[in-house]
């Protein structure tokens, strides 16, 4: 399988990315949802936020916000794109999860093993759905532009270890904060970036190598319908 090149130079194949692009990021929602379900701790930003949170006395879905805006400017600061797809991000994991919850699709897993199995499965698919809308080539998400960011910087070391450090990074900031450190945050921490690893060497995908598109010219595509040379 090659590694997805995309340009996003029509107007039908921005449409058709974009289609793409809501539709990996519905079911990467449901890996995360997979994460929380599987009831052994928190992943590493919500340890962060929830340390934020315990620190500062603002709401947690107010901190969240913050965490976000903040590594977006770190996002701007490392000269990384802004697009589309940070939006239907936004929106669309969001409410994701929250729909699967709305529907009680997959109960609390009540024992460890169980937990832990849940844990894995829902990082797994999280890694896979983000080859589909990372290769829409229309941006990601904040945390997502970062580590896209970072592995362009510092090209010789692995997406894996890229995002492991990071994940471990958020933990220990929270921990020390205050945050809920469970083994499912463990796991969060020191299997994710493994897993990413091995799940984009297997599609032959290279997040790095990724143009994506500014949210300027995919409104000035669709407006048009092609871009100025």
């Amino acid at each position: 399988m090659s590694v997805i090149k995309k340009t996003n130079t029509t107007r039908k194949e921005l449409i058709k990315n974009t289609i793409m692009c809501s539709i990996g990021l519905f079911f990467f929602a449901f890996g995360v949802y997979m994460t929380i379900q599987a009831n052994i701790g928190v992943g590493p930003w919500d340890v962060l936020g929830q340390g934020v949170a315990k620190q500062t006395g603002i709401l947690y879905g107010n901190v969240l916000i913050i965490i976000s805006c903040s590594v977006l400017l770190i996002d701007v600061l490392l000269r990384e794109p802004l697009g589309l797809g940070m939006l239907l991000d936004t929106f669309i994991v969001g409410k994701a999860v929250n729909l699967f919850n709305y529907f009680d699709v997959l109960p609390l897993r009540q024992s460890m093993p169980a937990g832990v199995i849940c844990m894995i499965l829902g990082l797994v698919l999280e890694s896979a759905t983000m080859y589909w809308y990372m290769g829409a080539a229309l941006g990601c998400g904040p945390r997502d532009t970062l580590l896209v960011g970072l592995c362009k910087r510092f090209k010789k070391v692995p997406i894996g270890a890229v995002n492991m450090a990071i994940l471990v990074t958020c933990t220990f900031i929270g921990w020390r904060l205050g945050g809920q450190v469970g083994i499912g945050t463990l796991i969060c921490a020191f299997l994710a970036g493994p897993i990413l690893q091995v799940v984009f060497k297997a599609f032959k995908f290279d997040a790095a190598s990724v143009t994506h598109q500014n949210l300027i010219d995919s409104i000035k595509l669709l407006q048009s319908g092609k871009l100025d040379k």
